[in-house]
């Protein structure tokens, strides 16, 4: 390819990760470990590829978030000098989307049909049990988030219904029959309605890709190289999907790491990576090993760590870094004193002068943070929770991005509703007549103009009607671009909502300033719903207004913490009953994965690591009981970390 830049492999990679980039064509397997480089590795590989004369457009890369897609991409572009916006870069997500974009016609779906996201979802399955007539009230049925709990994992691993609800679910097994009634009602609604949710997105990709070979090998054709990143966390979904597309070149290069697989729970599933040289025997096979971020008496400690899992590509972690202090094991009194001793520490440390930012308080449930959030604020210690409502999921951008919706795809009923419920007057019971009505109507937004519709609603009710058909036909006639039809939202009376409504409203106003501000990048309102809908989902995809981040102290689960580093980390609650959890205690499987998340958060540590726990635990009101340290402890050589007793330094 001509114009591009050439790029100093010698000195920009180790001999690790030049074997990667160089390997030749067909199946590529490369275990990163932490810390590895792994990104790089990938970026230099799409570099190479590029280089040696690979049309960008026929290089496919699958990443779990947009944003390290476009990560990768843009360093890609920086070392070559060139564009890469006709290569297809994103998640399994966005890239199913892309190709059902253009085609779903032939799953019997529009090509306009409106991505939902999780509430949207909830609330399409609560509207479709009430119209089954399920009676709640004798005993429990599962609300509508857990039953997309329950579809979701169904979709993902390939199980089914009742399968699903055996292992996961016992309490809901006397509804087998209403929930696979339940499950196939959805489904149908969904294609009336011309809607998909998350997993539509996968699970119609690979379909399509299994069932039409004419499609199957337009799309294989179309990718002469696939990149998987973190491909330790596919489920059987993705899995099969990225090896439906590779069927014709087998050029498929997997990057991940077996000791970080962690997310069964969401359907992950470790025999993918474990697996993979089976179902590609001709595979190479790669590890990177040179650790750039932790010290090494902090890798010796996690090399023994995962070295106790049966199940795994062996690997020994070697640190560039040389020096540093060995690991830390803390036995405290109790979870106040443990609180106490983290909080004194940071206190200490960030005399040292670290950073609060590069300080991490991780744990394995969320309920392990209680004390230490009660000791940090009582202390004035500023700490920044992972958790909570994402950018996207709130509702003041969820009522904006409904009004776009609706004139996307003015069949839309989900959007519809909760649009209607914004006016003064029009509650759920005014909402579901009017949508009755709408849905029936071969031009819904005409429809509002009706006395069919006036006639249902109250007086009070009539005049915001007529403001939000006012309002709905201003941004139909606009045609605009995004950014202009959410600043017309606002203009046209949502403004005025938020004033009424939120005592923060001029917080709220700025976010969705800062949205308009984040669509003008999008040249169509189907492209932008489209990837609106898949950033409210994935993680770290937020927008993010420019200054200097507060410096805070960060509590996180492990789950929450993976791909993130500090400079110092202290882990809690490493007793027995506390991690690993008490619902893995039944399986080996299910052990090995609690002492990768084990290895996953020693590995987040660049230069101090405290490993915490307990020795008293609350067994009732009178008494305590003494809490053995955590397994994965007992099992490491004493030599591998220094032991502080009572949160002294010996």
């Amino acid at each position: 390819m001509k114009g591009i830049l050439r790029v100093d492999y010698e000195e920009e990679l180790n001999e690790e990760q030049k074997k990667v980039v160089f390997a030749g064509e067909g199946p590529v397997l490369v275990i990163a470990g932490a810390g590895s480089g792994k990104t790089r590795t990938v970026t230099y590989r799409v570099a190479r590829l590029i280089e040696k004369g690979v049309d960008p457009s026929s290089i496919l890369l699958a990443t779990f978030t947009n944003k390290a897609a476009r990560e990768m991409l843009h360093r890609v572009e920086c070392l070559l000098g060139i564009s890469l916006e006709d290569m297809w870069g994103g998640t399994f997500h966005h890239i199913g989307n892309l190709i059902l974009r253009r085609e779903a016609k032939k799953i019997g779906y529009d090509n306009n049909y409106t991505i939902m996201d999780r509430e949207d979802q909830k609330d399409l399955l609560e509207t479709t049990i009430e119209e089954m007539g399920i009676d709640r009230r004798s005993r429990r049925f599962p609300k509508g988030d857990v039953v997309a709990n329950i579809i979701s994992l169904s979709r993902n691993t390939f199980i089914s219904v009742e399968d699903i609800l055996q292992k996961f679910y016992p309490q809901f097994f006397d509804w087998i029959g209403q929930l696979s009634a339940l499950f196939a009602l959805y489904q149908e609604k969904k294609r009336q309605l011309s809607l998909m949710d998350y997993d539509d997105l996968l699970y119609y990709t690979w379909l399509l890709l299994r069932e039409n070979e004419n499609t199957r090998r337009k799309y294989g054709n179309a990718f002469h190289h696939i990149l998987v990143d973190e491909y330790q966390d596919t489920n059987l979904l993705q899995a099969e999907m990225i090896d439906l597309l590779a069927q014709e070149y087998h050029n498929i290069l997997a990057v991940g790491d077996d000791a970080q697989s962690i997310y069964s729970f969401r359907g992950a599933n470790f025999a993918n990576i474990m697996r993979f040289p089976e179902r590609y025997p001709d595979c190479q096979v790669f590890k990177l090993e040179t650790n750039y971020r932790s010290t090494a008496p902090i890798l010796d400690l996690a090399n023994q760590v995962i070295s106790f899992n049966r199940r795994q590509f062996p690997k020994v972690l070697h640190p560039v870094k040389r020096g540093g202090e060995k690991p830390v094991v803390v036995p405290l009194r109790d979870v106040m004193e443990q609180a106490e001793f983290v909080a004194s520490q940071i206190l200490e440390l960030h005399n040292e002068g670290y950073d609060l930012r590069e300080i991490a308080v991780l744990y394995r449930a969320h309920y392990h943070s209680m004390e230490i959030q009660m000791e940090l604020t009582r202390r004035g210690i500023p700490f920044e929770i992972r958790s909570g409502l994402r950018f996207f999921e709130q509702a003041h951008i969820k009522d904006v991005v409904a009004y776009l919706k609706v004139v996307a795809n003015p069949r839309d009923e989900m959007a519809w509703k909760r649009v209607l419920k914004l006016y003064p007057g029009i509650g759920k019971a005014s909402a579901e007549k009017v949508w009755g009505v709408i849905a029936s109507s071969p031009d819904p937004l005409t429809t509002l103009e009706r006395e069919e519709i006036i006639s249902l609603l109250p007086v009070n009710a009539r005049v915001s009607l007529a403001s939000l058909k006012d309002l709905l036909f201003r941004l139909e006639d606009l045609d605009s671009s995004p950014s202009t039809l959410i600043r017309e939202v606002l203009e046209g009376g949502y403004r005025d909502y938020l004033v009424t409504h939120y005592p923060n409203y001029q917080e709220r106003e700025e976010d969705l300033e800062e949205l308009a501000n984040f669509s003008l990048r999008y040249q169509s309102l189907d492209t932008f719903l489209s990837e609106l809908a898949l950033l409210g989902e994935m993680e770290g995809e937020n927008v993010v207004r420019g200054g200097i981040e507060d410096d805070k102290i960060v509590l996180s689960t492990i789950h929450q913490a993976k791909g993130l580093e500090w400079d110092c980390v202290f882990m809690v609650w490493l007793c027995e009953g506390g991690f690993p959890s008490p619902r893995s205690l039944g399986k080996e499987e299910d052990i090995e994965e609690e002492r990768r998340l084990f290895y996953v958060a020693c590995t987040r540590a660049r230069e101090h690591l405290f490993l915490c726990y307990p020795i008293l635990g609350e067994r009732n009101h009178a008494h305590s009981m003494v809490r053995k340290p955590s397994r994965f402890l007992q099992e490491l050589d004493p030599r591998s970390y220094t032991k502080w007793r009572g949160g002294m330094k010996k």
